[in-house]
């Protein structure tokens, strides 16, 4: 299985960072969905990866033991 999630919308209506997370169940499934997102006040990036693991678990509940093989969080500028 892979997924993948996208906005396509003009940048003034982008999050602030662009992200893509990577979940693996070994032998079983990937899932790779990406965006943009605003996250809350003094956020950490720990805190963005958790809430966004949370977020695609919620879509995809058989991911909720997977691994994380990749995740990337920028600033959503050139």
């Amino acid at each position: 299985m892979t997924s993948q999630t996208s906005t396509t919308t003009p940048a003034a209506a982008q999050g602030s960072h662009m992200w893509v997370l990577t979940l693996e169940m070994p032998g079983r499934g990937m899932s790779t969905q990406y965006g943009t997102w605003t996250p809350p006040a003094d956020s950490t990036r720990y805190d963005v990866f958790v809430a966004l693991r949370g977020h695609i678990v919620s879509q995809h509940p058989e991911m909720a033991s997977a691994n994380c093989v990749f995740f990337s969080l920028e600033p959503n500028r050139l």
